[in-house]
């Protein structure tokens, strides 16, 4: 489990495919002492496990799901990522609640300045859309951020420069892919909600079901 706030922005070193599957190692100023083998950290939003350590390295295996599924299918060696060690509790909850599980890639479709704000709009498959709400949250590339509104083929975010300023957010184009995180709250509440969808939502159905 993750916040979406990110600890350093590390640099790929190494990706590899291997079959479906994939090799990953990225050099980073995360204070290695603190991490050990099998810890979960998200790369660009993706949790995954440390499999070896280097100097200043980390290295994952990558496993065809998340290539799959994420922007990892053209990452290169020398991009920049975002890092984010596991969430210990007890600790402050800064972001928000981030899984590091992605549901999908969007694309970024603009980005203009106003006062000193980056504001970006991003696109995404409308079957992922409709679990994004205004002042919701949302994770791109694993950074927790609100989203300000929400249309049917996609939403904005606005950016503050300390955040702009410390994450990859600041070398993406119109036309980069991103990894998307939606807010998981959205879709459990969407599958608890699929046995009444046939009769609709009731105060009835609620009151036989404890909500009343």
């Amino acid at each position: 489990m993750f916040t979406g706030l990110i600890e350093d922005t590390g640099r790929v070193t190494a990706f590899e495919r291997r079959g479906d599957a994939g090799f990953l190692r990225v050099e980073t100023a995360i204070p290695l002492a603190e991490v050990a083998i099998g810890d979960s950290v998200a790369v660009n939003g993706a949790c995954l496990t440390v499999t070896a350590m280097g100097e200043r390295s980390l290295s994952f295996d990558v496993s065809p799901e998340t290539i799959t599924r994420t922007t990892y299918r053209s990452l290169r060696a020398g991009a920049g990522v975002n890092l984010e060690r596991a969430l210990c509790l007890g600790e402050r909850l800064g972001g928000h609640i981030v899984t590091g599980h992605i549901d999908c890639c969007g694309k970024l479709a603009r980005m203009e300045t106003r006062s000193g704000n980056r504001i970006l709009e991003f696109t995404l498959p409308s079957a992922q859309a409709r679990f994004l709400v205004e002042k919701g949250s949302v994770a791109i590339d694993g950074i927790s951020l609100t989203v300000n509104e929400v249309s049917s083929a996609g939403f904005s975010v606005n950016i503050i420069p300390h955040t702009f300023a410390r994450t990859t957010l600041a070398g993406l184009r119109p036309g980069d892919e991103v990894n998307i995180e939606t807010d998981i709250i959205g879709k459990y509440v969407e599958r608890l909600a699929q046995p009444w969808r046939s009769g609709g939502l009731t105060m009835r159905t609620l009151a036989e079901n404890g909500f009343l």
